[in-house]
């Protein structure tokens, strides 16, 4: 395969993944509104590393490079990027018939601007002083997102602030995920990275299912409900993470921060054809000052990434 067509593979990957994600939000996530969010999100991971224990298994030997800050760090990934921010999102999620889809989805690219300024806090980089400018554009950018040029309803039972809140917090969770995730799969290969993240996640849900008492709520599910779980383990889940990390590997990231651009562009064309909504002028101009920041902020990060090669 020549490196045109190793890179456009890439690229489709990253794309279609992105594209599932869409389908995730708009078809599957939403259907088990009533399992609760601890008990779904739970599900969600274990159904999903039941399909891949077979090939953990067959790989495990790949668990001998890791040492106890290895572990420390792949479970931080679990409850940022398993447990919060799946948690976060899916809470988000369950609001889809109070507020369009597209809000909830534009807000998620926000997690670059939280990665970087978590390597600030954590790792004390210190990012271009433009790199502020258009995290303050990407915050209006979310704003307008979130409520057009009208002004926001504060009382606590508004669904429209609490979507965008739990997908502000997604945002933060799997941002901070994405940073600690480069380092945790510097050892092993993208596939036992994948394993071992939904495989410790599993774990961390069990135990906010004894802190939220939610384990009475296994009744609770119905045939209807694995038929959605079995589908988002062998669609949006797993295999979605696995498509996204092959495609990953292919590409830079600054070019996959524009192929992932298809979640919020499926999600808005979706939830036009199948909703009937779509975003009003403040929201649109919101959406372009968002993706276009972003989009800066994640180049920026780049080219400082390679002059310090």
């Amino acid at each position: 395969m020549n490196r045109s067509h190793y890179f456009s593979l890439g690229a489709f990957a990253v794309m279609f993944a992105a594209f599932l994600w869409a389908v995730d939000g708009i078809f599957l996530t939403p259907r088990l509104f009533h399992l609760g969010v601890p008990l779904a999100v739970f599900l969600m991971h274990a159904v999903a590393f039941v399909f891949m224990a077979i090939p953990f298994i067959i790989e495990w030997k790949e668990i001998k490079k890791l040492n106890y800050k290895d572990w420390i760090v792949f479970f931080l990934v679990a409850l940022f990027g398993g447990a919060i921010g799946t948690m976060a999102i899916t809470k988000a999620l369950f609001y889809v018939n109070f507020i369009n889809l597209s809000v909830v989805v534009l807000l998620q690219k926000l997690q670059p601007v939280f990665a970087i300024l978590i390597a600030v806090i954590l790792l004390k980089e210190r990012p271009r002083a433009r790199f502020y400018l258009w995290a303050l554009v990407a915050l209006i950018g979310s704003y307008l997102v979130t409520f057009g040029f009208t002004l926001p309803n504060f009382d606590v039972g508004d669904k429209v602030l609490l979507a965008s809140l739990f997908s502000i917090i997604a945002a933060a969770a799997f941002g901070s995920s994405t940073s600690l995730s480069k380092y945790a799969i510097h050892k092993v290969s993208f596939r036992m990275g994948t394993y071992l993240r939904f495989g410790i996640t599993t774990l961390v849900m069990l135990f906010v299912l004894g802190m939220f008492g939610s384990f009475k709520e296994f009744g609770n599910i119905n045939g209807a409900d694995w038929i959605v779980l079995l589908i988002i383990a062998l669609t949006t889940g797993g295999i979605a993470i696995f498509i996204y990390y092959y495609g990953l590997k292919r590409i830079p990231a600054s070019v996959s921060t524009i192929c992932e651009l298809m979640f919020p562009f499926s999600a808005i064309v979706l939830e036009y054809i199948l909703r009937g909504n779509i975003l009003s002028m403040g929201q649109w101009l919101g959406a372009v000052l968002l993706i276009f920041s972003v989009v800066y902020i994640t180049r920026d990060k780049r080219e400082v990434e390679e002059t310090l090669k």
